[in-house]
């Protein structure tokens, strides 16, 4: 069983509890200069400075090396002991490591100096065979720890840009995996929405187009005919209801925003798509102005849904081909019926041709059409108006025999 490694500050007092031990062996045999001309505090006093300054070799390495060099000439001076000479080296190679980049360079050049600077000395006054002597040892004090440290330094560098590169690659990875996941689900609820919520909502708005003829050929509410329309419509409206909670599920659990003209198909988005018109015309100068008239209640799901498309389709085609100015959307919220207006800029000279052009158009008319309404939308006053009326019953249920 692998045992924890130690933790920094308890290496650091380990390095200086061997250096006092080893210093002490070395003393108690008289390992060391002069030890017959020295009194033992000369010698003593360096090594116990070293083993102090291994404690905050760490986080004071500037302070750590600068006092050590202090002590490790008053060690060579009064007596070199080989226990103090091996801390220093220490201190040397950790203000490379732990240092600044700058204390690196400065370590490497007062080195390189010192050694110059005692090498030829010793040449000058000791001869050749000591000039090398010296340049010998004073490159393995000065210079072998510095140029030690650096290499690790550079290493562990290198190591650690690596291992960021690699966190980076991962993190990359993860997020183009749950960028995937989010995109099959957006597709997955489109699909839903396509195929499946669009074929209720035609069934339920054929429905409620049927069940308002049929009120209209005044037929009892006991009709076999109506009961089954009225079956028909509130079993797509509970289906349309619950897909719209499967597609909101989809699109909040993939992990984006939920897309509230998905999640909430009726008037109560309008505020959010004329929020998104807002941004989207700012930079054309379009501006957008919404007043609604009458209590808005609970519409039925098909009206609701309806007038959301119209509203919609209309903002839509007023950022695509109108020019800059105002656009005016006005709700009345009648008895028994609903109207929509808006009016936009007109420019008829662009837009009126690109492929697909007045399609929406056509689904808007069918829209208003299968609920009993009308449409129509054409150029009037220098605008481009959109009107519509969309009836839905409430409210006038004490009207209907006044047919």
């Amino acid at each position: 069983m692998l045992r924890p490694s130690l933790s920094p500050r308890a290496l650091d007092r380990l390095i200086a509890l061997c250096g006092l031990l080893g210093g002490a062996v070395l003393i108690a045999f008289k390992v060391y200069d002069r030890p017959d001309d020295l009194p033992l505090w000369a010698v003593v006093a360096p090594l116990l400075v070293m083993a102090a300054l291994e404690l905050v070799r760490r986080r004071r390495p500037v302070l750590a090396v600068s006092l050590g060099g202090l002590a490790f000439a008053g060690s060579i001076l009064a007596g070199s002991l080989l226990a103090t000479t091996i801390m220093y080296t220490d201190l040397l190679y950790a203000a490379v490591i732990y240092g600044s980049a700058r204390m690196s360079r400065i370590l490497h050049l007062t080195g390189g100096a010192t050694v110059l600077v005692l090498s030829t000395l010793a040449l000058i006054y000791s001869g050749t065979p000591a000039g090398l002597l010296v340049v010998v040892v004073t490159s393995l004090v000065f210079l072998a720890p510095v140029w030690t440290g650096d290499v690790v330094r550079k290493h562990r560098q290198e190591a650690e840009t690596e291992r960021l590169r690699a966190e980076q690659t991962a993190l990359l990875s993860e997020m183009d995996r749950r960028e995937a996941i989010v995109t099959e689900r957006a597709r997955m609820a489109r699909e839903l929405h396509d195929v499946v919520a669009n074929h209720l909502s035609a069934i339920a708005i054929h429905a409620t187009g049927a069940q308002s003829v049929a009120r209209r050929q005044r037929r009892a509410e006991d009709d076999p005919l109506v009961e089954v329309l009225a079956v028909i419509r509130e079993n797509s409206v509970q289906g349309l209801a619950e897909m719209r909670r499967m597609i909101g599920l989809l699109r909040d659990s993939g992990g984006g925003e939920a897309d509230e003209s998905y999640a909430a198909p009726d008037l109560a988005a309008v505020d959010a798509l004329l929020t998104k018109a807002r941004a989207a015309g700012r930079d054309v100068g379009l501006e957008f102005e919404l007043s609604e008239h009458g209590e808005r209640g609970e519409l039925p799901v098909p009206v609701g849904l309806a007038a959301y498309r119209i509203v919609q389709e209309s903002l839509t085609n007023a950022l695509k081909h109108a020019g800059p100015g105002l656009v005016r959307l006005r709700l009345d919220f009648g008895a028994g019926e609903l109207r929509i207006a808006v009016d936009s800029p007109y420019r008829a000279e662009e837009g009126r041709g690109l492929p697909g052009a007045r399609a929406g158009l056509v689904g808007m008319s069918e829209r208003a059409g299968l609920l009993g309404g009308s449409f129509e939308a054409g150029p009037r006053d220098g605008t481009w108006s959109v009107r519509a009326v969309l009836p839905h019953g409430r409210g006038s249920e004490g009207n209907e025999g006044r047919a």
